[in-house]
């Protein structure tokens, strides 16, 4: 491209010059903001930490184990059983059945070369 002088900057035609202090690619640098890790230890055990989210209050406070219902201790907290374990009759087996498949299928995909 031909260059044109002006004032003592060369600048490229079309594409104008550059700023001192320019902007990232995508916009503003932001910086991160460090949240503050809870360490007292009386405050960890009996209330839910950060459960606040008002300017004003306090965080939630625990309850004993009788107050929560009884299905919360059962809940899964592992990985889901393997798909030969799941009942065959249930809609949870199927939809697993449908994502493994999902993901063989794309895994094979990646393979074909065109």
């Amino acid at each position: 491209m031909p260059s044109r002088h002006h004032g003592g900057n060369n600048v490229v035609a079309g594409l104008g010059s550059k700023k001192a202090g320019k902007l990232g690619k995508l916009g503003p640098v932001v910086e991160k903001i460090v949240l503050p890790v809870e360490t007292d230890t009386e405050k960890l055990v009996n209330y839910v930490c950060g459960s606040n989210i008002l300017k004003q209050g306090q965080d939630v406070q625990l309850k004993p184990d009788s107050e929560y219902p009884d299905w919360l201790w059962s809940l899964r907290l592992t990985k889901p059983p393997p798909l030969e374990e799941m009942d065959q009759n249930s809609i949870q087996y199927w939809r697993r059945l449908r994502k493994l498949n999902n993901q063989r299928q794309s895994r094979l995909m990646k393979l074909k070369k065109y």
